[in-house]
């Protein structure tokens, strides 16, 4: 990677006649066309280490513009990108990235610029309550750098992420669902429920879901399938608190975790047995 910052300036005019970098460089008082690409660039590295990312992001953004299709402009960009997110200004960031990608896709760089443009959304994540669509962005940047970079040091980390942005949607499915199982809108509770079990079943959440199945399967009466969710999360879960909440409803009904029928969950205590989920 590109990214190590130089402690402080040094002249680097040389023996041209171009204006050397320092303390004293300063845009408004002379024009950056008199400036080499490095000079620029490493006055942009000065400015992050200053913890000035705005700044940063401005030079490096002049290097593209200033010495198109140069190799400091390449590197400039990938910069760029990293400056505008350590700025969380992330629309930018994921514009650099991209265009990075583009022109560079073979770059080493290419899977750091990758991970920038997925951090770009990962970041924005924000609590469960909110709309997921970034999580849905995230998921699919994060997949694209597990998928297309999977020996780079960024993949790793990668799919940290991704099981953790999957959970938050299993989170925001599993609000849902307790939001209408406290107004007794049984069958929307069931179906968000329905959808951590089949969908997100590696998540966290599951063994909750499988629980408020069997509260709600119970409320409306559905003795089989209150059943069947109490088998899954006994033979899943049996250790955790849910499991103990389940048995508890069932056992005061004169029921108890079995199997029951023949529906959707039927069919995933079946998979599950024969070792072809979770």
């Amino acid at each position: 990677m590109i990214l190590g910052v130089t402690a402080m300036l040094s002249a680097c005019g040389g023996g041209n006649d171009r204006p050397t970098t320092g303390s004293f460089f300063n845009r408004q008082e002379v024009p950056l066309e008199t400036f080499a690409a490095e000079q620029i660039f490493e006055r942009g590295e000065f400015e992050l280490e200053q913890g000035n990312p705005t700044e940063a992001a401005f030079y490096f953004s002049e290097i593209e513009r200033l010495y198109p299709y140069s190799d400091w402009a390449r590197r400039a960009l990938v910069m760029q990108a990293f400056a505008h997110h350590r700025d969380k200004d992330y629309p930018n960031s994921r514009s650099a990235a991209q265009r990075f990608i583009d022109f560079y896709p073979d770059d080493d760089d290419a899977a750091y610029a990758q991970y920038l443009l997925a951090l770009s959304y990962y970041d924005q994540i924000d609590e469960v309550g909110r709309d997921q669509g970034l999580t849905f962005q995230a998921l699919q940047s994060l997949r694209e750098v597990i998928e297309r970079y999977p020996d780079s040091e960024y993949a790793k980390s990668a799919i940290l992420k991704f099981d953790l942005a999957f959970d938050h949607l299993a989170g925001k499915e599993m609000e849902i669902g307790r939001y209408y199982l406290r107004r007794d809108n049984f069958t929307a509770a069931i179906n968000r429920f329905r959808v951590v079990v089949e969908d997100f079943q590696t998540t966290s959440h599951t063994p909750e879901a499988l629980h408020r199945l069997v509260e709600s399967y119970l409320s409306l009466g559905l003795t089989d399938e209150a059943q069947t969710a109490g088998a899954i999360l006994g033979y899943n879960y049996q250790s955790t608190e849910w499991y103990e909440d389940s048995f508890k409803l069932l056992t005061g009904r004169g029921l108890k975790p079995r199997v029951r029928g023949d529906g959707w969950l039927a069919q995933v205590y079946r998979q599950t047995v024969q070792g072809r989920w979770l």
